[in-house]
């Protein structure tokens, strides 16, 4: 229990003291880079890219990149906000009074771990020499249930599916309820109860939709 409390001293000293307007924009320009470095190293040495570049078609897809790094800051308040509400309205039902904005940073927080996945996924396609087209690269996600299969015999409506489902995720739902279980500085118990009945029943919530949404 001591080990306990001064992992949960530390965290809130030394994580959840940080200022969460900067670490928004920090997660935003290091995405923006991660996106950078994997156009720069990964997709402008596929062979069909090249071959755009050639003919000078590549203005398209240029249009494209530079519309992925606009959205970034959208992309991530959303996925925060949705995140935030669903962990909430969690807490709310099992009487943990947090609130949102302490929710927020936290969740801003659990987000480095895919970060994570974005270097590891970098570090696949450029350090291990392969020959590679894009449906390649779309199909990769590091440490997921795609990787166990071959994506070419799998339906296009599971490829989502199957990337979501990977270690890192799981990784995502141990920070969140270890930080759920810091910050209202309750049972970790049910901080279990209150990430599992939200967030990630959520979570599968979405892929099912998803799945019998999509026909191929």
């Amino acid at each position: 229990m001591n080990w306990l409390r001064r992992q949960r001293e530390g965290f809130l000293e030394n994580w959840y003291s940080i200022d969460g307007v900067l670490l928004f924009i920090s997660l935003c320009v290091i995405y923006i880079v991660m996106f950078l470095l994997k156009r720069m190293l990964i997709i402008d040495n596929i062979a069909a890219f090249e071959i755009l570049q050639e003919r000078g078609e590549m203005w398209v897809f240029d249009l494209f990149f530079g519309l992925t790094y606009l959205s970034v800051p959208i992309f991530l308040a959303w996925k925060f906000a949705f995140t935030t509400l669903a962990i909430w309205m969690g807490s709310f039902m099992f009487g943990y009074r947090i609130t949102f904005a302490q929710l927020w940073k936290l969740v801003m927080i659990c987000e480095l771990i895919f970060i994570v996945a974005e270097i590891c996924k970098i570090g696949w396609f450029t350090v291990i020499p392969q020959d590679m087209d894009y449906q390649d690269y779309q199909a990769f996600y590091p440490l997921s249930v795609m990787n166990l299969v071959n994506y070419a015999d799998v339906p296009g409506k599971w490829h989502y599916p199957f990337k979501s489902l990977n270690l890192f995720e799981l990784v995502y739902w141990m920070m969140l309820i270890i930080g759920v279980f810091w910050i209202s500085g309750k049972r970790l118990k049910i901080s279990l109860y209150v990430v599992t009945t939200s967030y990630v029943f959520l979570f599968f919530l979405w892929l099912t939709y998803y799945v019998l949404a999509h026909r191929s």
